[in-house]
């Protein structure tokens, strides 16, 4: 009687079938996962969506040479000279001509090149004076290139009005020369959600925008960084990389080390169309400039691992 049951070699054929299946889609689903790891790597060095950029804060207390040289061995090729200092004014109203023009050829000669600037602004101080350092650095700004200055605010209340008004004007005059103007949260007049809708209520510019500082947001005002950002989030045109412990607590340190859920607030900001930049402005600062580097470039790929999960 022939038997109902498959032959052992059919068995046989039909597991080694299966068992070639599973190491195939093991295989597929390994290099899915390390193409977008390798993609959001890609991205962030290459200019293009999600690029991922660097604030020159780390090195504040460096020598231009040892900032510039420590963003270009960190991986990055796009800075943002936020943070001034006493030796590297940038767009200042105290910078010299020979310090813009180090600039002009000390950051391309890396292969770098610098989008963003601080705008500092003067509300306390007579109008025409105050829009007079705008205009000042704004003009400074295009010299070199810069597409986007941030002005941080203000944290007292008897300014708030003046500081609308100048920054209005900030808008208009930047418009008229290529350079959008933002803000971030940073206590006082742009603390969290509420104050920056109302930022851009009362400054009413299309050529003001928003950028999103979630572990400012933390350590300013003690609220969640993602819940804060729903309400502005299709304002958002860049996201600042920051963690933080706690409100008023350490916000220098590595990613991941402190209470900002980065990976939520990026995958929120997918779903809103965001295509980046990203910039990291902090990182644990090192007794030198090469151990300051080595963190920087540990937040980059840090930030790089988040984006390849979303």
């Amino acid at each position: 009687m022939k038997s109902s049951f498959p032959s052992v070699a059919v068995f046989s054929a039909a597991h080694s079938t299966r068992r070639r299946f599973l190491k195939s889609a093991a295989v597929a689903l390994t290099a899915a996962a390390v193409s977008r790891h390798s993609v959001a790597a890609a991205a962030s060095r290459s200019g293009g969506p999600w690029e991922i950029c660097c604030l020159n804060r780390p090195w504040v207390k460096w020598s231009l040479d040892e900032m510039l040289d420590g963003v270009k061995a960190a991986g990055f090729r796009t800075l943002g000279l936020q943070t001034v200092s006493k030796a590297n004014p940038f767009i200042g109203s105290d910078a010299t001509r020979e310090h813009l023009d180090a600039l002009k050829q000390k950051i391309p000669a890396r292969g770098l090149k610098a989008t963003m600037g601080r705008l500092s602004t003067q509300e306390a101080k007579p109008f025409a004076d105050a829009t007079a350092e705008i205009r000042l650095q704004i003009d400074r700004a295009q010299e070199l290139g810069l597409r986007v200055l941030i002005n941080t605010g203000t944290g007292k209340p008897e300014h708030y009005a003046a500081w609308y008004r100048v920054m209005a004007f900030a808008a208009a005059y930047g418009a008229d020369r290529g350079v959008q103007i933002v803000t971030k949260p940073h206590g006082g007049v742009n603390a969290a959600a509420a104050e920056l809708l109302k930022c851009l209520e009362k400054v009413n510019h299309a050529n003001f925008g928003v950028w999103y500082d979630p572990g400012n947001v933390l350590f300013y005002t003690g609220k969640d960084s993602l819940v804060e950002l729903e309400p502005v989030v299709k304002h958002v045109s860049a996201f600042v990389g920051k963690d933080c412990v706690a409100q008023n607590g350490d916000a220098m340190i590595q990613f991941g080390q402190g209470k900002v859920d980065f990976a939520g607030i990026l995958r929120r900001l997918q779903r809103a169309d965001f295509k980046g930049p990203i910039w990291i402005e902090t990182c644990a600062i090192g007794e030198t400039p090469a151990a300051t580097t080595a963190n920087a470039k540990a937040n980059r790929e840090f930030l790089e691992r988040a984006l390849a999960t979303i």
